[in-house]
This record gives C-alpha cells, sequence and structure tokens, in this order.
C-alpha cells in the first residue's frame, strides 16, 4: 500500500510540474495570434448572416466572404433585396465599398476604419481586421485554471482609438471569449462576446460575435456563422480585384 501511494505521488507531482511548465510556456502573443487567425486559416470562404437590433428595428442580412491571409478580404451582401450586391474589399491597407444602385465605388480612407459597416455595431476595422493586435498592443497575461485574461494597451505608434482592451480566453478548448474595448480615460465603450462552439471544416470555433456598445442600451449587432471552407481552391487573387467588386450576380 505505501508503495502504491508513492507511486500516486510521484505521478501527481509530475503532472503538477508538466501543468505548471505548460502554463509557464504559454506564449500570450502565439494565443492572441492563433484567436486571430481562428476564421481565417490560409484562405476562408464563409457564409454568414448579420442581425442588426435597435429599439426600433431588427436588420438581417445574408453575406459571403473570403479572405487570403492576413492582406485580403472580401465580404458581399446576398439579403435583403435593397442592400444585395453592396460589396466591401480590403487588399493590404486600403479599403473600398461598392454600391451596385448607383454603381460606384468608395474607397474608405483610414480615418473612418472605425466608423460603422453598413449601419452595424461592427467597424470596418472588425470586418476586415486591418489592425492586428500583436503588431499593435503590449499584452500581458493573467490566468487561472479555466481561462486566460490578456490585457492589451496600444504601442506609440499604433493608429487606434482604444485605450485598452481585455480579452478573454478559455483554456480547453483554447477559444475566444469575450473582449472588452476602453477609450483612452478607462471607460468601457463595448463588449464582444464569442460563443455556440461548433466544428467547421475540421476546426472548432465560436460560431456567433456578438458586439454590445455599452452606452446605447438595446442596441447590439450578430455575426452568425453558417458554414466556413478553409484553404478554399477558389480563393485567388482575382477573388480581390476591382473587377470583381464591381461585378453584377
Amino acid at each position: 500500500m505505501v508503495k502504491i501511494m508513492r507511486f500516486f505521488l510521484i505521478v501527481v507531482l509530475i503532472l503538477s510540474h508538466s501543468a505548471s511548465a505548460n502554463a509557464a510556456d504559454a506564449d500570450p502573443r502565439k494565443i492572441i495570434d492563433e484567436m486571430e487567425q481562428l476564421y481565417r486559416g490560409a484562405s476562408s470562404d464563409i457564409k454568414m448572416t448579420m442581425v442588426v437590433e435597435t429599439p426600433q428595428y431588427e436588420r438581417k442580412m445574408q453575406l459571403t466572404g473570403q479572405s487570403l491571409g492576413k492582406e485580403y478580404g472580401f465580404f458581399r451582401i446576398l439579403s435583403p433585396r435593397k442592400d444585395r450586391g453592396i460589396a466591401t474589399l480590403k487588399r493590404d491597407s486600403e479599403m473600398w465599398n461598392y454600391f451596385p444602385k448607383i454603381n460606384k465605388v468608395i474607397k474608405v480612407p483610414p480615418s473612418m476604419m472605425m466608423g460603422s459597416w453598413m449601419g452595424s455595431d461592427f467597424t470596418n476595422d472588425d470586418l476586415v481586421k486591418e489592425t492586428q493586435l500583436i503588431d499593435s498592443y503590449e499584452i500581458v497575461m493573467v490566468e487561472n485554471d479555466l481561462e486566460y485574461l490578456f490585457t492589451l494597451t496600444p504601442t506609440q505608434q499604433a493608429v487606434t482609438v482604444w485605450g485598452k482592451i481585455e480579452y478573454l480566453v478559455s483554456k480547453a478548448p483554447l477559444l475566444p471569449l469575450s473582449q472588452t474595448f476602453f477609450d483612452e480615460d478607462g471607460e468601457k465603450i463595448r463588449v464582444i462576446s464569442f460563443s455556440e462552439p461548433k466544428m467547421f471544416d475540421g476546426r472548432m470555433m465560436p460560431s456567433v460575435l456578438e458586439v454590445r456598445p455599452i452606452n446605447k442600451d438595446g442596441y447590439s449587432t450578430r455575426i452568425i456563422y453558417d458554414d466556413i471552407i478553409f484553404d478554399a481552391q477558389n480563393i485567388t487573387a482575382q477573388t480581390f480585384s476591382m473587377r470583381n467588386l464591381k461585378a453584377r450576380f
């Protein structure tokens, strides 16, 4: 019995040391980057639903989206009918919107990256991920048994309206839970929550993103991922061309 107890004590100590080593080895930048890449892959082809809620109305849009690395993004509204064909193209640091009713392409200036996308609570930057968190923020991590909490503060070179972002990530599975955004005065401005994990093309990830502005009661926007194909063969450089942006379908 004594030998058995000693054996289990050794096992517990080994496992405890291993867990501590894994925790010590956790790289905040790698974890944040993995969370940011979760919805991309080398390329991605996405079908999604966006639901915008206000005290006065609810608006629902069906969209498709494609990405190629960090540099390229493309989104097109399929419905409702009055918005069908409106598209957004991002290439490197540049972004354009196309409005088929007036057959016009409008370039989005850098100063508008934090502006609302199509009347939602998501910003242009949220949609195309112009700001890379690991490139623009200093990261401090604390943890408990279940979660990592990252505090991100902008570098001096960062172009952002946020004074701080708190990023909560679950450990098992390693998935984002929430992002809380603060202004330069430390006031909480909005919260993005991640929920309903599902398998998409062999990858577990939250299927619902919801943003709630703190100072606007009754307002929220949800993105519901209906389907995602990673490393899609149909995603090429032509997908992110001006010709495709203005294409009618």
